[in-house]
């Protein structure tokens, strides 16, 4: 996986399952061939806000359907990891307010793997690579433990 971008916005770009996933999610998005010549760093781009970008957004704003899209395939990413390490399949299931706040749960049978409040999310991003990809596997781990904890409930 080759990823490049400008040091300054986002820092070094990391190798990470986690990433290469969410890549591979939002290019089957690409039915028309339109990302081919992007790099996987540019179709990533608009993961990372740095600090002075989201200092320079408002305290309170309504989320775009483009930024809900991303959040979505974050999510979509965890969900496709943790079922190609457990063999259970992760869907998640969101309710947002057109405010920005709201429940993303990722369910696997009948448990509960993810479930995180959102809250801010026109601010949705993260300020570095690694930062992205450590959110990313983090949720990734914590979903694959749980299924561990209760594998009659998630094969259910």
């Amino acid at each position: 996986m080759t990823m490049t971008l400008d040091a300054a916005r986002g820092g070094e770009m990391v190798e990470s399952p986690f990433l290469a996933q969410l890549v591979a999610v939002i290019r089957a998005e690409d039915s028309h061939g339109l990302w081919d010549d992007k790099t996987n760093a540019e179709i990533l781009a608009e993961f990372i806000v740095t600090a002075e970008e989201r200092r320079a957004m408002p305290i309170i704003g309504d989320p775009d359907p483009e930024l809900i899209w991303r959040m979505t395939k974050f999510y979509d990413a965890i969900g496709l990891l943790v079922e190609k390490r457990t063999g259970c399949m992760a869907s998640q299931m969101q309710k947002m307010h057109h405010e920005g706040f709201g429940r993303v749960v990722l369910i696997a049978g009948k448990l509960v793997v993810v479930s995180k409040h959102l809250r801010d999310v026109h601010r949705f991003g993260f300020e570095t690579w690694a930062k992205l990809a450590e959110a990313g596997e983090k949720l990734v781990e914590s979903a694959v433990a749980t299924i561990e904890d209760f594998p009659e409930a998630s094969r259910a």
